[in-house]
């Protein structure tokens, strides 16, 4: 038999159509995975720019924004920008003003002005409305016959304060309202200096919210800790059903939880009665319209809030971990401290700061059940936005929260960062 008979020619053996390899197909299919969860999470990344980023962003802007005077007298801060504040005001700052003032097409945003320049000192908003108003002056022909003419209107065009006020603002961003909300402010020539002492009272007022959010986020601990140890104790069916007891607060509003507390601690109220009942005292004590029933009305709100966080971290803790070391001979109780607590300690950090953060942002509870001590910076937050119509300055409180919220937030994160390389 002839040996080139059995084998194959090569002639005859060709390589096929290179086809994609595994690995390539394999990436392809991550990266049609990665595309899928991209666009079902999108429209829910979409809802929380539109929701949370955009209102967040609008929010740090307007903190150090001041559009009022820069918009309307843009001419007179140019005039002003060379002013050593300590001489009169040069004779082309009253042309200058005379002419921003008559370029003011509405009386309302003439008085969006006035009200802006009467926060830095009292009577501009007069001061501004009347010269409005009086517009136009005849035989104003220079800067000096200008000078003269707002003299002649009104005296206080003289005084050096107004002017002050005026070319501090000429600026679109300032960093007044938060300087302001700290008890800081800039002065004549400005130089950042702390305000007088009967001028203080944004000091006061953060470090008062920051005690009535901890005293209530430690009350929450102190009650919230036996309770969720409690639960998580108990079967799965008892426990479900008293979580349906914990988590009843949150079916009702809180206006309605409010009212309630009001109706409770009022001087004839239900617990007022029962302490005089049980002899404990003898005649009613306030529990309305000051700090205690603050303290009282928000635990009962936030306590929920602790004891969820507590109760899912003890679920998840053996129980054979105590009655280990106290077969090694530990005492209960003590074995109840060194072993079981210390795991505990992240979800008491976890409702801790789901407390405070929620505390420190509280506005309503405080408004009814509080005295005028007793206000949070919520409270001055609405004050701003709603009587004196200040968004700078109400921005600029929201501010304050929110920095103190994310410190809190960095140090949780640290706590927990810690507390994951030492386990």
């Amino acid at each position: 038999m002839n040996a080139s008979a059995t084998l194959p020619s090569t002639q005859s053996v060709r390589p096929g159509p290179k086809g994609p390899s595994l690995l390539g197909q394999l990436r392809r299919v991550e990266r049609r995975k990665r595309l899928r969860a991209m666009a079902l999470t999108l429209p829910l990344l979409i809802f929380l720019a539109v929701t949370f980023l955009v209102p967040l962003g609008a929010l740090l802007v307007r903190a150090v924004e001041n559009p009022e005077v820069a918009s309307t007298l843009g001419r007179t801060g140019e005039a002003l920008k060379h002013w050593d504040r300590k001489s009169a005001p040069p004779d082309q700052a009253y042309a200058a003003i005379l002419e921003d003032l008559g370029a003011i097409p509405e009386t309302a945003q003439a008085g969006v002005l006035a009200r802006r320049l009467n926060t830095e000192i009292a009577g501009a908003r007069s001061l501004v409305m009347a010269t409005y108003r009086a517009l136009p002056l005849a035989q104003v022909q220079s800067p000096a016959q200008a000078r003269e003419a707002l003299l002649a209107l009104d005296a206080r065009w003289g005084e050096l304060p107004y002017w002050w006020a005026i070319a501090k603002n000429s600026s679109r961003w300032t960093p007044d309202y938060l300087l302001t909300s700290l008890d800081l402010k800039r002065d004549a020539q400005g130089n950042i200096v702390r305000v007088g002492a009967d001028e203080a009272a944004f000091s006061e007022i953060l470090v008062r919210t920051f005690y009535i959010s901890s005293v209530v986020t430690l009350v929450c601990i102190a009650l919230g800790y036996p309770l969720a140890y409690w639960l998580s104790t108990l079967s799965a069916r008892r426990a479900n059903l008293m979580m349906i007891l914990v988590l009843l607060p949150f079916w009702t509003s809180v206006l309605v939880r409010i009212a309630a507390w009001i109706v409770l601690l009022q001087s004839s109220g239900l617990v007022n009665r029962f302490l005089m009942f049980i002899g404990l005292t003898s005649e009613p004590i306030a529990l309305l319209f000051n700090r205690l029933g603050v303290i009282i009305a928000m635990v009962h709100i936030l306590l929920p809030f602790m004891v969820l966080p507590l109760y899912s971290v003890m679920k998840s803790i053996p129980g054979n971990y105590v009655k280990a070391a106290v077969s090694l001979g530990s005492p209960p109780f003590t074995a109840f401290l060194r072993v079981y607590v210390p795991q505990t300690f992240p979800g008491v950090a976890a409702g801790g700061l789901l407390v405070f953060i929620t505390a420190i942002g509280y506005y309503v509870t405080p408004a009814l059940l509080g005295g005028p001590g007793d206000q949070m910076l919520s409270y001055y937050v609405a004050q701003y936005t709603n009587v004196e119509v200040n968004w700078g300055m109400a921005c600029a409180l929201g501010s304050v929260l929110l920095s103190a919220t994310l410190v809190l937030y960095v140090f949780y994160r640290r706590f927990a960062k810690a507390e994951l390389s030492l386990s």
